[in-house]
This record gives structure tokens, sequence and C-alpha cells, in this order.
């Protein structure tokens, strides 16, 4: 018996002795995992949130802090492509025209991201949009077609070239000095709330002159959004838009807290941006 109780002992300190070494590890590899996960699904979002921000209209992107909300907003380009400035032989119509309402003219070069022919009501062509009162594109007007706009874009007869119908026609107010046109398919929010903690994803919704109007769960959802969550357990954001200059293309700077069990990640991303429409 004695020899029994003295066995078992010697086990127990021989089993406690190996959990010290073997215990550090162990939580060490949790620790790295749940890091691992953390930095995993931020970095995601900033992927994801950079290759949107890539295909922002020229100057649409717009950013606003209140409270524990942090949004920064688009409007998403499906391509783009040069309108034509002088009508080729045997077509005077195939040009746009900036003096009256056009509703018909040929872009130089073709729309490759769409299928053919081509025919919606909730896109948007603009043209020269600079992101001021008056050239704005989240005013529907001026410099871009006003929402419910009939789009049909479809082969031209020149080589090389579409040719695109408006209805009702309309007059975009300034021509683009190298002729951009670009087609737009839907605003963009991203929104980080850290009361709830969430970085959510919005498109589909309509289009509001004041982002003051689209900057909260219930306005995105009640003007048609589709959520879409991308990441959790936030403590802070921050996203800051630097336009761009004749020197140099406009930057945005993305950076996300995530906290977890005592863990907390610090990631940024900035993303370069042209800004000439």
């Amino acid at each position: 018996m004695v020899e029994l109780v003295i066995t078992m002992t010697i086990i127990v300190i021989i089993v406690a002795f190996a959990a010290s070494f073997i215990s550090g590890p162990v939580l060490g590899f949790t620790h790295q995992l749940r890091r691992a996960e953390l930095v995993d699904s931020a970095e995601s979002s900033l992927r994801r949130m950079g290759r949107d921000i890539r295909r922002a209209l020229p100057n649409s992107i717009r950013t606003r802090s209140s409270g524990s909300i942090t949004a920064l907003e688009i409007l998403s380009v499906v391509e783009g492509v040069r309108y034509r400035t002088s009508p080729p032989p045997g077509n005077v119509n195939a040009r746009l025209t900036f003096s009256a309402a056009d509703a018909a003219f040929n872009s130089i070069g073709v729309f490759s991201a769409i299928t053919k022919p081509f025919s919606s009501t909730t896109h948007y062509l603009s043209v020269y949009n600079v992101g001021v009162a008056g050239a704005n594109a989240y005013e529907l007007g001026n410099v871009i077609t006003p929402a419910g706009t009939q789009i049909d874009i479809n082969a031209a007869a020149e080589a090389g070239e579409d040719n695109v119908q408006l209805s009702p026609s309309f007059q975009f107010a300034y021509p683009s000095p190298r002729q951009r046109i670009y087609l737009v398919d839907t605003p963009v929010t991203f929104l980080c709330d850290t009361a709830t903690g969430e970085l959510t994803r919005y498109a589909g919704y309509s289009i509001a002159a004041n982002q003051a109007d689209r900057d909260t769960d219930v306005e995105l959802l009640a003007a048609g959004g589709v959520a879409a969550l991308m990441s959790d357990n936030l403590t802070a954001c921050a996203f800051v838009f630097t336009p761009g200059v004749a020197q140099r293309a406009g930057l945005v700077s993305l950076s996300l807290n995530v906290a977890q069990a005592g863990e907390t990640i610090f990631l940024l991303q900035q993303v370069h941006v042209h800004s000439a429409p």
C-alpha cells in the first residue's frame, strides 16, 4: 500500500511537471489562432473595400462620422469608355453634344464588362463628375443621368464602337477634358458601427444628395439597400479620404481595430484612387 501511494505521488508530480511545459505552448497556440482569425477577418474586409474603392466613380468618395458610426460611400462604376466628340463619316448623330439634350451617341471603344444588347433603368451614365455643387453625381443632375433613365447600349455600325441611347434624352452640363463617360450601377456604403462592433456593406439603394441621409442601417435598408456583414468584433474604425491634386492621385486610408478575449489587432490599408473625371 505504501509503495502504491509513493508511486501515485511520483506520477502526479511528473504529470504536473510535464503539464507546466505543455500548457504554455498550447495556450500560445490558442492565442495565435485567435489573432490569426481576427487578422483574417479584418484583412479580408479591407481587401474588399479596396477593390470597391478602386472602382469608384472619380470624385464620388465621401466619408462621414457621427457618434459610434463611421461611413464611407462611393458610386460603383461598371466600366468607363470615351465618347465621340466628332461624328464619323455619314453619321452626324453619333457624337455626344453638350449644347442640348442628346438621346443617342457613340462610344469610342466598346463596353466589354456588360452583355449586349444592354438595357437598364437602374444604371446611370456620368460625364465629368467633380464632386462640387452643380457637378456632383449624388445630386442626380448635370453630370449624371437621372434615376429611372432607360439606357440602351448596342454594337454600333462603326467598328470598335458602341451606340448608346437614352430615354428620355439628357443634357450633360460639362464635357470631360478626356472625353470619359462612366457606366454606374449602384451606390455602395461601408458602415462601421462600434456600438455593435460590425462592419457592413450596403449596395443597391437609392442615391441621396446628402450623405447624412444614408449613414445608418435604418436609412440604408429603407432606401432599398442590401446588407452584407463583412467583419465583427470591431472597437474602432477610421476612413479618411485625401482628394487628389495635379501632382498626385487621391488617397483613401482605412484602419480597423479588432478585439476579442483581450487580444487587439490594428490594421491599416491605403488605396490610391484616380480623381480625373
